[in-house]
């Protein structure tokens, strides 16, 4: 298309020169310039000025005609090269520090995905380099339209097969869990496999997202590449209610053995790993199986990057009214890219955390209930079983629910949270052994 444009305009502007080159001559005859209605009169030179006025408003008009020319070959140029899908970004140039990520939006039946996407697109830093791919499932036309109304600005891409599922009896209202499971798979699919991408961040679209969620992705995403012992990046913090983080220090941030989701960064090779064992339902659950997590962890923030704005849905709004409507939403960039997140490595990690927790005061439930912390320091609660963590995590308000054992927000079974003002770590006693995964 270039090719037949260049010509195009090539011939355009040696048209223009011929007629120049033509004037030229004409005007350097001995002669001067005939007369059209004698052009062998010798006196035809008294009617030059007329002739030169009606040759330059000849010459003025073609000239014009060319412009006109040149302008529509531009625009018809323009118009072909915008219809033309540009392939996706898959590698950077040498120059870049930072890969082409892009941002995959798992979409349904919520026209209100507008909220989620103008989020992403007021913060992301880069167009280029964070794309953003809306997969819609469900074939919602409202969803649709509002998805379509973004033009250029995102990829809509759709799952092909809306059917329903076959699902055991007892399943039967579940068919939604089998959906969207079946929609991830797909949809990664896309990114990982048609597209080609080497990494992508994950989100739904009831997720709103904060002023520094790439920033976050941007700085931790090069541990992720370099530290085999984690399998994720996460945007969220299950505990993250108000009252129960330091929002003064929203920098901080953690290794868990829990998987997170809710805004997470995953490389393509974990998506080899997963996908040829993909679940049929529960793909998150799935996740936190230890013969996916296979001893990785993830990275979370203490002030989580997402919040979730949607009640209604196939969880029917579980857990929303108790826990993830009082989720904090981090307000306030942090720059993290400029900050040393080395001590994110496992070793250095567990180093310094494990020194931090047990050499913390061991105090009663009571005690902490009793006392306002704000300018004490940090102490531990100790559980021992199953039981006592579960009663302990309901008397503080955190989430007391476990998968395969591991408890939310846990690294090596401690649960590190805010209470009263005051650093409290939830945790076994120091020679913790591992997970039980009967605690479920």
């Amino acid at each position: 298309m270039l090719k037949k444009t260049s010509l195009a305009l090539g011939g355009a502007a040696l048209f223009l020169a011929w007629n120049g080159l033509l004037l030229l001559f004409l005007w350097s005859r001995p002669g001067g310039l005939p007369s059209p209605q004698n052009p062998q009169n010798p006196d035809s030179s008294r009617l030059l000025p007329a002739q030169l006025l009606q040759l330059a408003q000849d010459a003025e008009a073609e000239l014009r005609l060319q412009r006109d020319l040149l302008l529509q070959i531009q625009k018809f140029s323009r118009s072909q090269h915008q219809k033309t899908p540009k392939p996706p970004q898959i590698t950077t140039t040498a120059k870049e520090e930072f890969p082409v990520i892009p941002v995959l939006v798992l979409a349904c039946d919520r026209s209100s995905v507008r909220r989620c996407l103008d989020k992403i697109l007021r913060y992301r830093p880069s167009a280029r380099r964070f794309p953003v791919i809306v997969s819609q499932d469900c074939g919602h036309a409202e969803t649709a339209r509002v998805i379509a109304s973004y033009g250029q600005a995102v990829a809509h891409i759709r799952q092909p097969d809306l059917s329903d599922i076959p699902v055991p009896p007892e399943h039967r209202k579940f068919q939604g869990y089998y959906k969207i499971s079946r929609h991830y798979r797909w949809a990664l699919g896309q990114v990982f496999r048609t597209f080609r991408y080497r990494a992508a961040i994950v989100v739904e679209d009831d997720l709103e997202v904060a002023p520094d969620f790439f920033e976050y992705f941007q700085a931790v995403f090069p541990l992720l590449q370099r530290d085999p012992s984690l399998w994720c990046i996460s945007a969220w913090n299950d505990n993250g209610k108000e009252a129960m983080v330091d929002a003064g220090h929203a920098e901080l941030l953690y290794r868990t053995d829990f998987f997170p989701g809710l805004g997470w960064l995953l490389l393509a090779e974990l998506w080899d790993e997963l996908e040829p064992k993909w679940p049929p339902a529960f793909w998150d659950d799935w996740m936190r199986q230890p013969e996916q997590r296979r001893g990785r962890s993830c990275v979370r923030p203490e002030v989580s990057r997402t919040m979730t704005f949607g009640r209604k849905g196939v969880s029917h709004g579980q857990f929303f009214d108790q826990y993830l409507k009082f989720i904090k939403l981090n307000d306030r960039f942090v720059p993290f890219t400029q900050l040393d997140l080395s001590y994110l490595k496992k070793e250095e990690y567990e180093r310094f955390f494990l020194q931090q927790v047990y050499s913390a005061p061991e105090v009663k439930i009571e005690e902490l209930q009793k006392d306002a912390g704000r300018d004490l320091g940090a102490v531990r609660l100790q559980y021992r079983g199953r039981d006592s963590f579960k009663a302990l995590a309901k008397a503080l308000g955190l989430m007391d629910d476990l998968k395969s054992g591991v408890p939310r927000a846990g690294y090596r079974g401690i649960v590190s949270f805010v209470c009263r003002g005051r650093r409290v770590f939830l945790a076994p006693p120091s020679d913790w052994t591992g997970y039980d995964p009967s605690w479920s």
